[in-house]
């Protein structure tokens, strides 16, 4: 990570009331540091652990990390644990990590590889969550294909149109 700063901070209970997880607040000079406000996207390391995050509004001012239950398990941290952040401006803000399976299907379906990425950033990144959240492989197939079957009929991936 290019100009990464380091930070110490206490993984608390937080994020939007609809959906329980867990936040790493960043300090406001952190953020200054950072390029302000205009910085949406970051590539943190945690104990080892890269991840790219987005940098979300506190009420009142302010930023945060949110990171859900399986991030905190596979990056091994608990909640009231203090920790030492490496964090940067993510240099590709609009990166996806795409699983195999959308991936594969995507490939398959030229026509829905397009209408993916005509799709933000943040529904791209919704879309392969979806895919990559299933526990078991078949519904993660499943759902892959019926993703790109929806985006090649130019469908939204999301609605029940």
């Amino acid at each position: 990570m290019e100009t990464s700063i380091t930070f110490r901070a206490t993984l608390e209970p937080g994020g939007p009331s609809f959906m329980p997880t867990q936040i790493l607040v960043v300090p406001a000079e952190v953020l200054e540091q950072l390029g302000g406000k205009a910085v949406k996207r970051v590539v943190c390391t945690i104990h080892g652990h890269a991840l790219r995050l987005g940098l979300l509004p506190l009420e009142g001012g302010g930023r945060y990390l949110m990171l859900n239950k399986d991030v905190c398990r596979a990056v091994g941290i608990e909640l009231g644990q203090e920790l030492a952040i490496d964090i940067a401006p993510d240099p590709n803000p609009d990166h996806v990590d795409l699983p195999d399976e959308l991936a594969e299907a995507l490939a398959a379906w030229p026509e829905a590889e397009t209408a993916f990425h005509a799709y933000s950033g943040a529904h791209r990144r919704a879309m392969a969550r979806l895919v990559d959240e299933a526990k078991q492989h078949e519904t993660r197939v499943r759902r892959a294909v019926q993703l790109a079957e929806r985006l090649g009929r130019g469908l939204h991936p999301f609605r029940g149109d």
